[in-house]
């Protein structure tokens, strides 16, 4: 996987949760996860098709979730309703659009899909043919992690 790749979700991960929260981010320690993995409790899945194909994930738990979208909406939300999905999923669709820009100003050339946004426990994700790279982002709110499995198109 290639790190111009990776940078661009990275950075805008990291900007556009300190824009939305307010707040410091803390970005932790990258590391390569090559087996299935267990979804935290609230995961927004978004499709990559073109020069390179994959997806991005973002990660959290059901609690980190509900407190994100309190502080994006301005209101303590108390379960994980629609307007609380709504929001995960925009945050996703935020992320990916200023991500998305940089790529294709480095000349990349790709579609995505609609952010999913997945709920329930003891849910877990597999990449049998890529790697992902996982950036856990520390917030105030809980930690968000990226998910990026991206490989090029053979």
């Amino acid at each position: 996987m290639r790190v111009e790749y990776i940078n661009p979700f990275v950075e805008s991960a990291f900007n556009v949760l300190k824009e939305v929260l307010n707040t410091d981010i803390k970005r932790g320690e990258l590391y390569l996860k090559s087996t299935t993995m267990p979804v935290l409790g609230v995961a927004a899945l978004v499709g990559l098709a073109g020069d390179v194909e994959g997806r991005v994930m973002f990660d959290m738990s059901k609690q980190t979730a509900l407190a994100v979208a309190s502080t994006m909406n301005g209101e303590q939300l108390s379960a994980l309703d629609e307007l609380a999905k709504a929001t995960i999923t925009e945050l996703a669709n935020m992320i990916t659009a200023q991500a998305v820009t940089k790529l294709h100003d480095l000349g990349f050339r790709f579609d995505l899909t609609p952010p999913a946004l997945f709920t329930g426990d003891n849910m877990e994700v597999s990449d049998h043919e890529v790697e992902a790279l996982i950036v856990p982002m520390e917030t105030p709110q809980g930690k968000i992690e990226i998910n990026v499995a991206i490989r090029e198109r053979a």
